[in-house]
This record gives structure tokens, sequence and C-alpha cells, in this order.
């Protein structure tokens, strides 16, 4: 089980370090762009990279977020149901796993028809939009991913309390 635990929390945080990038990615295409316009040239496509690089972030650190309980929740509401608090991160954990199971679902599907169907961007660049999507699609998987396993801890008896599960020491 720790060879498991210490796999996921692996994958999690390279995923987490994999937004981050991106993050410095979308620093490096502003700065590009600002010297592209110091200099008189053109660079198609800046705003549009920048807006994948954006979404690849987003949604490539939900899953480290998660894991290291940097999500927004509504602490106060499950507070106010005392020693119910387990059952209470429970349903919640099981409908937000739900939820996102569907969500990375259909987030792969839509980037298999971007791919099946030759889909670009409107913008100058027309990227193959199947290649943005794949961030969105691996970012979904990882945090439903995440989210089972967030339910199974809890249920097997962890702290749902607890900001950031055992083994994982901010």
């Amino acid at each position: 089980m720790k060879a498991l635990r210490k796999a996921l929390d692996g994958l999690y945080l390279a995923a987490g370090a994999l937004g981050a990038m991106f993050l410095l990615a979308i620093l490096c295409l502003i700065v590009l762009q600002m010297l592209a316009r110091w200099t008189g040239q053109t660079f198609p496509g800046a705003t549009d990279y920048a807006g994948y690089c954006m979404a690849a972030s987003s949604f490539l650190t939900l899953a480290y977020a998660l894991r290291r309980g940097a999500h927004v929740r509504v602490s106060i509401l499950l507070g106010a149901l005392g020693p119910r608090r387990r059952w209470g991160e429970l349903a919640c954990t099981l409908i937000g796993a739900i939820v996102a199971t569907f969500f990375a679902r259909y987030a792969v599907k839509a980037t298999i028809w971007s791919a099946k169907l030759g889909d670009v961007s409107q913008g100058q660049d027309a990227t193959p939009l199947w290649i943005p999507q794949l961030a969105m699609s691996a970012g979904t998987i990882l945090l439903a991913l995440a989210l089972w396993d967030r339910l199974i801890w809890i249920a097997a008896g962890g702290d749902p309390a607890a900001d950031a599960p055992e083994g994982l020491e901010p």
C-alpha cells in the first residue's frame, strides 16, 4: 500500500510541477510578445498560446491542490455536522468523485473527437485543438483519481479534517 501511496503522490506532484512549468511558459510568452512589439515584429498566436498554457496549468494542478488540502471547501458547514462530519466528507467526496469522473470522460471524448474532426483554433496560429485539450483531459483524469483516492482514504478511517492526508508533509 505504501508503494501505491508513494506512486500516487509522485503522480500528483509531477502534474503540479508540470502545471507550474506552464505558468512559467505564460511568463515567457508574455515577455516574448513584449519584445516582439518593441522591435516592430509580430508574434501570431501568442495570446492563444498563453490561454492554452493557462488552461493546462489550471487543470494539471487540480489533483495536487486537492491532495494538499488547498481546494476551497465549506468547512463551516462540515464543522457544524460535529461527530457526523465524516459522513458529510464522504458524501461530498463521493459526489465530487462522480462529477469529476463524468467530466474526465467527456473531456477525453471531446479531445478524441477534436482529433478525429481535425478541429483547429480560430486564431492566427491554427493549432489543432486536441493538443491543448490533452492537458485538460489529463488534469480531469488526475482529479477524478485523486477524489476516488481521498474517498477511499476517508472511508478507511483517515481524518477528513486533515489538510494534507497522512504521509504528505507540507
